[in-house]
Parts: C-alpha cells; sequence; structure tokens
C-alpha cells in the first residue's frame, strides 16, 4: 500500500486582493465567466470548526487539539455575510447553502438565516436557503431553522451500521442521533430533505444498499458521493474511489431504478428514481442521486462560488486561492463598490479542475496547495 503523506501547511493566508474598477457599473444579474458559466449558486462556510473527525475531510491527525482555529474577530459577522449575499444576489445568485465546518456551531446561526430568508432576487422572488450539516445537532435545531426561514437541509451520512459510522466520524458518534435529527427536520416541516454519503472504497462501500433501502420511501433523497482529492490533508487515492457507474450497476442489481431527468440547470448530481411494478418511477419512492465529479467532471456548467468563513472568495472546490472580502467589506468602500468589485473576479473565472484531473501529473503543485474542504464546504 502507498504511503500516505499529510502535509501541515496552512494554506489559509494565500490570498488576492480585489480592486474597485474606476467604472462602477450597476449589476445586471447575468454575470458570465470566462467559459460562459453564470453565477447562480453561493456557498457559504460559517465556521471552520467541527466536531466529527471524518477522514476524508478533517483527520485527526492534522485537525487535533493544538490545531488553530480562527479566531472570532476574523469571522465575517451575520451582517457581513448578508450584505455580502444581498450583492452576490443582485450578480444572479438565487441559491444560498450554508455550510462549515459544521455550520450548526456557530453560535444563533438561526439569527443569520433569518437575514438571509429576508433577502429577495430583483424579481422580488426569496431565495432558495438552505444548509449543510453532520446532523448532530439538527434534533435541537431543526424547529428554530425552520421558523428563521430555513428552506432545505442537506445531512451528511456515511454509513448507517453504528460501527462503521462511528469509525468513520472518529469521534464515536452514534448513528442514532443523527438519524433523529432527520426526523426532527422533517417533523419541523424542512422539505425535501438530502443525504449525501462519501462513499470510499474499501471503507463504507457495504453500507450502499441498506442506505438506499432504508431512505426509501422515506421523502429523502439519498446522494452518493465519490470520494473526492479535496484539499491536501486526506491522503486521497484513486483507489479508493468506487465510481458512480458500478456503484449504481450494484444498485439496479438489486433495487428498480430509471434514470431522471435533471431537476435544475448546473445540477451537481445525476439522477435516478425508484421504480415501480411498471418499471415506470413511482414518486412516492422518492430518488437517489450520484455526484461524480472525479469520474464524471461536471465542471462545464458549474454556477457556485464559495464563501470562507473569514471572508474569502473562491471560486472552485479545488482552489488554491482566494479573493480577500473581508478587507473591502471593513473598508469604507459602498454597496455599489463592492459589487463593482465582484463583477470582474467572476467574469475572468476560468476553474475546471475535474475535467483536466486525469491530464495533470501525480506531482502538481496546485494538488499539494488546495484548499481544505473544511474552509469552505462542501
Amino acid at each position: 500500500m502507498a504511503e500516505r503523506v499529510i502535509p501541515l501547511v496552512d494554506e489559509r493566508a494565500t490570498m488576492r486582493t480585489p480592486s474597485v474598477p474606476a467604472l462602477l457599473r450597476a449589476p445586471t444579474g447575468e454575470l458570465r465567466d470566462r467559459l460562459g458559466r453564470p453565477l447562480r449558486d453561493l456557498r457559504i462556510s460559517v465556521t471552520d470548526r467541527c466536531n466529527f473527525r471524518c477522514s476524508y475531510c478533517m483527520p485527526k491527525e492534522v485537525f487535533d487539539k493544538d490545531y488553530r482555529y480562527l479566531p472570532h474577530s476574523a469571522l465575517l459577522s451575520f451582517e457581513e455575510i448578508t450584505r455580502t449575499a444581498r450583492l452576490f444576489v443582485a450578480h444572479g445568485v438565487r441559491k444560498i447553502r450554508l455550510t462549515g465546518g459544521e455550520p450548526l456551531l456557530r453560535k444563533n446561526v438561526e439569527e443569520l438565516v433569518a437575514q438571509l430568508a429576508a433577502l429577495r432576487t430583483p424579481e422580488g422572488l426569496p431565495l432558495d436557503l438552505t444548509l449543510t450539516t453532520n446532523g448532530s445537532l439538527l434534533a435541537r435545531k431543526a424547529r428554530a431553522l425552520r421558523q428563521a426561514g430555513l428552506n432545505r437541509v442537506t445531512v451528511s451520512l456515511d454509513g448507517l451500521d453504528d460501527a462503521v459510522f462511528r469509525r468513520m466520524n472518529d469521534v464515536d458518534f452514534p448513528v442514532s442521533d443523527v438519524l433523529a435529527g432527520i426526523e426532527a427536520a422533517q417533523a419541523a416541516g424542512l422539505s425535501r430533505l438530502k443525504v449525501n454519503m462519501v462513499v470510499k472504497r474499501g471503507t463504507n462501500e457495504d453500507q450502499i444498499l441498506p442506505m438506499a433501502r432504508f431512505f426509501r420511501g422515506t421523502g429523502v433523497t439519498l446522494r452518493f458521493i465519490e470520494y473526492m482529492d479535496v484539499g491536501a490533508t486526506n491522503g486521497w487515492r484513486m483507489d479508493e474511489v468506487l465510481p458512480s457507474d458500478e456503484l449504481v450497476a450494484r444498485l439496479r442489481a438489486e433495487l428498480p431504478l430509471v434514470p431522471l431527468a435533471p431537476s435544475a440547470p448546473g445540477e451537481t448530481a445525476v439522477r435516478w428514481g425508484y421504480a415501480n411494478a411498471q418499471g415506470r418511477h413511482d414518486a412516492s419512492l422518492g430518488e437517489i442521486g450520484l455526484i461524480s465529479s472525479v469520474t464524471h467532471a461536471f465542471c462545464g456548467d458549474c454556477n457556485r462560488a464559495r464563501l470562507s468563513t473569514e471572508g474569502r472568495l473562491y471560486l472552485c472546490l479545488f482552489a488554491s486561492e482566494g479573493w480577500d472580502l473581508r478587507s473591502l467589506l471593513r473598508s469604507s468602500a459602498s454597496d455599489a463598490e463592492v459589487a463593482a468589485a465582484l463583477a470582474p473576479i467572476w467574469q475572468q473565472r476560468s476553474d475546471r479542475y475535474s475535467e483536466l484531473r486525469a491530464s495533470l501529473p501525480a506531482s502538481d503543485g496546485a494538488q499539494r496547495r488546495r484548499i481544505e474542504m473544511s474552509y469552505i464546504g462542501g
């Protein structure tokens, strides 16, 4: 077995400084990058802390008791986040996802949800406001989040077997508590719940069918995610990736599934619906999704930007550097100036790492410098 090397270099300091153009152009809502991709989705990390130590995201070897997290003064305030989000909405964003770390660890996060829920598009429409969580605190937070205006929630869950789940979260957290959080979210009225399972060959692939059977007919959409080479601390290897084509073949050998059309432009998941006895999709049984950024790249219609906990803007999940928006927000810059500074950042974007992955040398320097997923969210 190849030796795992986990670098300990902190790359959070790698950033660029945005500049305010001399000519301030009002947002049109139709920004396009160099590949013609619109800006529609903003993912906001509200904390760099997490109470799990999943090996593919925040392994204990790096994120131990001595790891230095960001001080509170470095984090964007709720008001700064909301201001930034409002300007992104003017540029075309229609969906906002709160992430982490574990976002429910951010104190009073429901207050931020309420501020974001009050935002409207130029047409006067509400945003699609959602949150991704490991589910550990969801049972106690679900009702407050729904009352604050959260539309949806996605729960990360990598297996139903308690021993497998405890081993993967590496803090001995029981799977029953996460399942209780999912039930609480449904009871609170958070509709269209999703569960994300990262599949790592040799670790939790025996959980694929149990997960599919368990969530069939529950109103929860299960999504399988290929184990990705995000960041530099998870010791990623290609031989630990279970390709989605192989995964769906395993599912279809046991469960009747039919392909479904994408539900929205830029959707990351390929959809499959549970079929009835006549071989047609039965909506009451629900669906699954497969996110295949390793074996079937979807860079071509990626419409997502990511805002880190301390206000750095990243244009790709696999980015190695970001743009320092916090300095601009905390200067005397007006909304018009900040909005004008955002536009050229997206317009010069050409990121498509997943499409290029196979052609890059194994020793590619960008692989060592990539920002951690725990810092900018998945």
